[in-house]
């Protein structure tokens, strides 16, 4: 069963698909998918947790529902599911807003991303828990405090 969508609240990455990212099928290629679902992931580890330095060590249950196309507005919504010694694990929600029609949300992909927080020599270290509490106090703070969309804070040159 799909998790209801747009559950998080920001996304870890936005980007718009190009040309470049296209299968002979003229769709966006899975792997440019699971590339931009394991940024995504690591950055909301990051975020979650504190720790700078995280590799991937495992992709589960990559799942993919539907096709994104060129010109799709493509969203990455994280949310950690696990904390270990040194280990994170975040769950990856992949939502298209459609280019052509009316702006259709629909869920394309999702999965789970487990990642080993290591050291500035590329060895397992362990994630401390005090630095957790800091790192969600801050995103609470930056979340306080961002803008909320239609308050005369939208980008310069972003059309309504």
């Amino acid at each position: 069963m799909l998790s209801p969508m747009n559950t998080y609240t920001d996304p870890a990455i936005r980007l718009t698909m190009m040309p470049r990212d296209t299968n002979p099928h003229g769709t966006i290629f899975g792997g440019v998918i699971l590339s931009y679902i394991d940024t995504a992931g690591a950055v909301e580890a990051r975020r979650h947790t504190g720790h700078e330095r995280f590799v991937t060590i495992a992709m589960r249950e990559v799942v993919f529902h539907e096709p994104v196309f060129v010109g799709d507005l493509v969203s990455f919504y994280c949310k950690v599911t696990r904390v270990g010694n040194t280990s994170a694990t975040v769950h990856v929600v992949v939502e298209a807003e459609r280019h052509r029609g009316a702006g259709e949300r629909v869920r394309v992909t999702e999965a789970e991303v487990v990642y080993v927080a290591v050291d500035e020599n590329q060895k397992k270290t362990a994630i401390k828990r005090e630095r957790i509490k800091e790192a969600q106090i801050e995103l609470r703070e930056k979340e306080q405090a961002a803008p909320v969309a239609g308050d005369g804070m939208e980008m310069a040159g972003a059309s309504k």
